[in-house]
């Protein structure tokens, strides 16, 4: 298991996104609040970013523990972006621990993580896969199919896995899917932006979930959230 969020919005740093919030990924990488499956996520984390010298996203990912990334701490707070995807992970069993297994997972301009397991069997071998984790096969199924057809994908895999947990978060740097399915999933919607994310990272009475099994899609003009099974 692992959690993840998505932010779109004004710009803001990595810092204040990852590392400052009372219950950040920071803190979930070792205290989570709402994980049910598994104690923390040390086993990688990764960011990626959309920088403003052009659209395709830079990436950050390592396979240690977030709170032991000193190098990540000191330049995080200088790094401000738009549009921000990260995740902090918990290795399922039998899953590789190496950086190409860590999400963000990158095609062209999308990003991608999964916070969940899926039989891989459901979803087969694929050449672009960065790992053979199953996180990195769904991307790589993901960004074959496209990502606006996450919701479909997700559906399809949840029949053909019942046991399966797919929330997924994509972005291309102007919008932002994610879906919840058998975990959980929260949104922030202020006048700056909007965090999409596994758990809230603070208090704020703002904070809504978002109903099991429905996909939601942020642009910077509207939130829209839709349910899977109708």
């Amino acid at each position: 298991m692992c959690r993840h969020l998505a932010w779109l919005g004004a710009p803001r740093t990595l810092s204040e996104l990852l590392l400052e919030p009372a219950h950040g990924l920071l803190v979930q990488s070792y205290a989570p609040r709402r994980q049910a499956n598994g104690l923390m996520n040390a086993d990688g984390w990764g960011v990626g970013f959309y920088p403003t010298s052009g659209p395709q996203p830079a990436r950050w990912r390592s396979n240690r523990p977030l709170w032991g990334d000193a190098s990540f701490a000191s330049v995080a707070p200088t790094i401000s972006s738009t549009c921000v995807l990260a995740a902090v992970r918990s290795a399922t069993a039998g899953m590789p621990l190496e950086e190409t297994a860590t999400a963000p997972f990158h095609s062209g301009q999308w990003l991608m993580s999964h916070n969940g397991v899926v039989d891989r069997a459901a979803l087969g071998p694929h050449p672009d896969a960065e790992s053979m984790c199953d996180s990195a096969l769904l991307a790589a199924h993901l960004f074959h199919v496209g990502p606006e057809r996450v919701g479909d994908v997700v559906v399809g895999l949840g029949t053909c896995d019942p046991a399966a947990r797919l929330n997924v978060l994509l972005t291309n740097g102007r919008r932002v899917l994610a879906t919840r399915w058998n975990d959980t999933l929260s949104i922030l919607s202020t006048d700056a932006g909007v965090v999409v994310a596994s758990e809230p990272y603070d208090d704020d009475p703002r904070w809504q979930d978002v109903p099991e099994h429905h996909l939601v899609d942020v642009t910077t003009d509207a939130v829209t959230i839709t349910d899977l099974e109708t």
